[in-house]
């Protein structure tokens, strides 16, 4: 019997997919189990494996097109079985991929791509093979999100592009063959301005994941209270500690293990911390999970390395850098970037000194690093001495972490950063 294959949330936040790529075509056979087309999410690309076993009759979602969890995308059964029944519930506003014969039963007419059995074809009027004639103009272009991300980082004008989906639709095929760029350059009258500026009044598209890490953010700010605590951290005694172990390794150990490794440690000292609101309840946790936020061109992603406080500097350090790597990559799965108990943001390489920032759920605090710099600071003895200080700033849900529990926290860590040994203690 023919179903319909509906899109699957494929990360925990997911709302809507893009279709990247088919691995099958229409009267392909396919097992459960079996990737049949990649999905851009809202965190990364995932392979949309089958539920069903059986032939692909339709296509209902092309490349380059998005569908909304739920939707249908492609429909799969026996082969020349007629899904006539299941186009209708699409209301035929779907572009499939139908080979000569398919979806028929004996001693009726084959239904063609793009109609429904008894029905007007998707776009009366047209001839088949021809190119489909644009949709209306609403003031709109109608565009997948996957063509106007390409669009954006080509610089290209979505608005000018000729679209040859559904009903006009711009996708992925469409602004990568474009060559109307170059004739536009050629053609457009030259500033006079001997500085030209690099400016311009471009609208960029936004990306189905910058939309959900906007979305998680303002809940997170609007919904959590937030309270900042700040302090200073001497770095001198790290630096020296992490430079002995570099000296006996080729491949050096960063600075962010330490810090994450001394966060584990402190947070196993004050589980207040390390918990979640739920509610109806506060939510402790026996594994210190922490995020490490990481930039990419369309956003951000927060790679977690899981049970922290088990874990020595080495191991964190490598695992951390694998994560990365595939984070900027975008071929995390989604338990490798989600359910941080703990998140650490480091912006010290841009040179920030000092920031605060936005607490990601579940957690109930996120660690705010600069850079670390030359200081003068006054000794015990009423000396003026020149030390590497880094500052940091704690954002805390107050609804979990009260000021005094944040405080202990955050000092407990600075005592670690300082006196590296104390964690043997």
């Amino acid at each position: 019997m023919a179903e319909q294959m509906m899109m699957k949330a494929l990360s925990p936040t997911m709302e809507e997919g893009g279709i990247q790529k088919w691995k099958v075509k229409v009267g392909d056979k396919v097992k459960v189990g079996q990737v049949l087309c990649d999905v851009e999410t809202d965190k990364a690309t995932m392979e949309y494996e089958s539920d069903y076993d059986g032939t692909i009759l339709a296509i209902i979602k092309a490349e380059g097109s998005s569908s909304k969890v739920g939707e249908p995308i492609a429909v799969v059964g026996e082969p020349g079985e007629d899904y006539s029944a299941l186009m209708v519930e699409t209301k035929g506003k779907v572009q499939e991929q139908t080979p000569a014969g398919a979806g028929t039963v004996q001693g009726q007419s084959p239904v063609r791509a793009g109609t429904v059995q008894g029905q007007s074809p998707v776009q009366p009027g047209t001839v088949p093979g021809s190119t489909p004639p644009p949709a209306p103009s609403s003031g709109r272009v109608k565009a997948s999100p996957l063509a106007k991300r390409i669009a954006s980082e080509k610089g290209l004008d979505i608005n000018q592009i000729p679209g040859t989906g559904p009903e006009g639709r711009v996708i992925r095929s469409d602004v990568e063959s474009w060559k109307g760029a170059a004739v536009a350059a050629a053609s457009a009258p030259r500033s006079p301005s001997v500085f030209p500026s690099a400016l311009n009044d471009e609208r960029i598209p936004v990306t189905r994941k910058r939309g959900v890490i906007a979305k998680r953010l303002a809940e997170s700010l609007f919904t959590a209270p937030h309270f900042f605590l700040t302090l200073s951290v001497e770095m001198d005694g790290l630096m020296e500690a992490r430079e002995r172990i570099n000296e006996k390794r080729k491949e050096k150990v960063g600075l962010n293990p330490f810090i994450i490794k001394f966060v584990a440690e402190a947070l196993k000292r004050h589980q207040g911390v390390n918990s979640s609101w739920e509610g109806d309840f506060i939510q402790n946790h026996s594994s210190v999970d922490i995020g490490m936020a990481v930039a990419q061109p369309d956003g951000l992603i927060t790679p977690v390395i899981r049970d922290c406080g088990s874990k020595g500097i080495l191991q964190i350090d490598s695992e951390l850098k694998d994560l990365i790597d595939r984070g900027r990559a975008g071929t995390l799965k989604p338990e490798e970037y989600t359910g941080a108990t703990f998140t650490i943001s480091n912006l010290g390489a841009f040179g920030i000194e000092e920031f605060t920032a936005i607490i990601n759920p579940p957690g109930a605090a996120i660690l705010a690093l600069g850079t670390t710099a030359k200081t003068p600071v006054v000794n015990d003895n009423d000396q003026v001495v020149i030390r590497k200080v880094m500052k940091a700033t704690l954002s805390c849900d107050h609804r979990v972490v009260d000021g005094a529990v944040g405080a202990g926290f955050l000092k407990e860590w600075k005592d670690m950063m300082e006196d590296p040994y104390r964690v043997l203690m």
